[in-house]
């Protein structure tokens, strides 16, 4: 494998972190990238640079030297990284994308334009690139705030039980993209990445509840209650979607890929296993 670095932006991030982990576990050297280097603890064989996409004197000296490079979707600063990616030889770009690119509906509109911008951008840079494509992380319950509610009450309030989701594990779309980045053969290529199952919410709490061993109720919440819930969490454009997504796959079970598989050789984790790697954050 080459010593050259791979560059990881967004190491602060669930999946930017896996990549990190799984990168070194593969024997690349690894440079990790944040806004504020301060807040990343890694291991010490990570080289840490600050990187902030809307701030392009921080750019040269995080691509120096770099042919491959894993990149979150933000838009904001997206032109300007492209162009000093491309002078200092950048080859190859791994871009954590979305499938609302391809599959999406009204409610997820700014969700697609954001993703499909930069997608573009990189298209159009002449970049060599992976666009990862996942649409329901198995991580969205802990911003929804599952973790507490089920710690200190026994139950989730939340709508929709009976909305689907594919939830992929996060180390699943980290692999994949490790794959792209240490591999041949994965230029200029959109993967769609699912978990292995299509699972409705109720079932995701009887599963957290199986692994737990803790009886949990879920305690249904009408759509208005739950964008109250939501109203401090997310901005109107997030719980739009969130919540338009709930309403399209209430009853309908989601489209699943074998993209973890066919990539890595191995099955996709299920969700039992996210819980059992999450399981501090269910029990404290």
């Amino acid at each position: 494998m080459s010593t050259e670095p791979i560059l990881v932006v967004g190491a602060g991030g669930q999946v930017g972190a896996a990549v990190v982990e799984q990168l070194l576990a593969a024997g690349a050297t690894v440079r990790a990238t944040a806004r504020d280097p301060k807040k990343l603890s890694l291991p010490d064989a990570v080289e840490v640079v600050e990187l902030d996409l809307t701030r392009p004197e921080t750019l040269p000296a995080a691509l120096a030297g770099v042919r491959k490079a894993f990149l979150y979707a933000v838009p904001q600063g997206i032109e300007s990284f492209l162009t000093a990616a491309k002078a200092a030889g950048l080859e190859h770009l791994v871009l954590l994308s979305s499938q609302t690119v391809v599959d999406s509906f009204p409610e997820q509109k700014p969700i697609t334009e954001m993703h499909q911008r930069v997608e573009e951008a990189i298209t159009a840079s002449g970049i060599a690139h992976t666009f990862l494509r996942p649409h329901n992380f198995a991580t969205n319950i802990l911003m929804w705030g599952w973790p507490e509610s089920i710690r200190t009450e026994g139950k989730v309030r939340f709508p929709f039980p009976e909305s689907h989701s594919d939830s992929i594990h996060e180390k699943d779309i980290a692999a994949v993209a490790v794959a792209a980045l240490t591999q041949d053969g994965h230029e200029n290529q959109a993967y769609y990445i699912s978990g292995p199952e299509s699972l409705t919410q109720r079932r995701q709490l009887e599963i957290i509840a199986e692994v737990t061993g803790k009886p949990l109720v879920f305690e249904e919440l009408t759509e208005a209650e739950a964008r109250r819930e939501l109203e401090p969490i997310v901005p109107v454009w997030v719980m739009d979607a969130v919540v338009g997504y709930w309403v399209h796959s209430d009853g309908v079970p989601t489209h699943l890929s074998d993209t973890v598989e066919r990539i890595t050789g191995r099955p996709a984790r299920s969700y039992a296993d996210w819980v059992a790697d999450h399981l501090a954050d269910f029990t404290g």
